[in-house]
């Protein structure tokens, strides 16, 4: 009829419209939530006050990524940077897709962005990411593999639902690689987080990178320590990446997380490396206390997620 024609009109003169943002803040979520609503963005005034304005080489790479992961996107940015105007195409996933994450940031921060899109693809997902597998700044691949993908089953995205640690790689030079694995939707189930449960049992990877292998036990003994006092089922697993498998910087650090009766998983972790020159190393056993404690924060603040 007229009335859904006109309607439709509307509708899509809504949705064609530019929405206009400023600032550098949330650059990476207002790129996310403008490919899921399929709304053009500009965002203007990037770091324009800033010594060094406009986008970060690891957003930029962020944006190439979502280009090869989406189809007919359009990105537009000016000369210097604080201008970036994203027209979304259509969520198209794939199998095969290959991507090398900027050094500057994790894995992890590629990652957070593919787990909100690809259930919403066209096609199921599996791509290989190489890059920085964990650092001081963003969520390592452990906690996503383990507490992220955990979430997600619980709305229905299970068959295929995967993340693969082939070898790690720590920061400056990174080198590590990973490959996700995620299906299509159609529905997402209903969820209700609201009981926190009691803690039965707590996991972690304890890794080390180009690094004696003898540091992991190192951090599983101060790790346990804090830990068996409130709990007896601790069990934290070691992973070493020595230099053959291409791994180019030494690293290491600790990923924890806390299972409840009721299913919710509660994390912590810190990872560092032995190069630092600022003369505040961290010694293995400082880190598995730290980390320990950190868990043992989260577990008394209550809810159903961390922070």
């Amino acid at each position: 009829s007229e009335a859904d024609l006109r309607r439709d009109l509307m509708a899509s003169e809504k949705k064609s419209s530019v929405l206009h943002l400023s600032g550098a803040g949330n650059l990476r979520h207002r790129i996310i939530l403008s490919t899921l609503s399929g709304r053009e963005i500009r965002i203007d005034k990037i770091r324009a006050e800033d010594e060094n304005p406009g986008l970060r080489e690891y957003e930029a790479n962020f944006v190439t990524l979502i280009q090869k992961f989406t189809n007919g996107s359009r990105v537009s940015i000016n000369n210097t940077g604080t201008t970036l105007r994203y027209r979304p195409g259509i969520i198209i996933g794939g199998s095969r897709l290959e991507h090398e994450c900027h050094p500057g940031r994790s894995i992890g921060y590629y990652l957070e962005a593919l787990v909100c899109l690809a259930p919403f693809a066209k096609y199921a997902t599996d791509i290989a990411l190489h890059g920085v597998t964990h650092d001081e700044r963003d969520i390592s691949v452990d906690l996503i593999r383990t507490v992220t993908l955990h979430l997600l089953r619980q709305f229905g995205i299970e068959d295929g639902l995967d993340l693969q640690i082939k070898h790690r790689g720590s920061p400056p030079l990174g080198n590590g690689f990973v490959r996700f694995s995620c299906p299509t939707v159609t529905t997402l189930k209903t969820i209700d987080l609201t009981d926190p449960g009691l803690v039965k049992r707590i996991r972690g990877m304890a890794y080390t990178c180009r690094i004696s292998a003898g540091t992991s036990s190192r951090i599983v003994e101060a790790t346990r320590g804090p830990l068996n006092k409130f709990i007896p089922d601790v069990w934290v697993y070691t992973d070493h990446s020595a230099g053959k498998l291409g791994v180019k910087s030494p690293g290491f650090g600790l990923s924890l997380a806390a299972e409840s009766t009721t299913g919710v998983l509660v994390s912590a972790e810190e990872s560092t490396k032995p190069s630092e020159s600022d003369g505040n190393k961290v010694t293995p056993e400082e880190l598995g206390d730290r980390v320990a404690k950190l868990l043992l924060h989260e577990i008394a603040a209550g809810g159903c997620v961390d922070s």
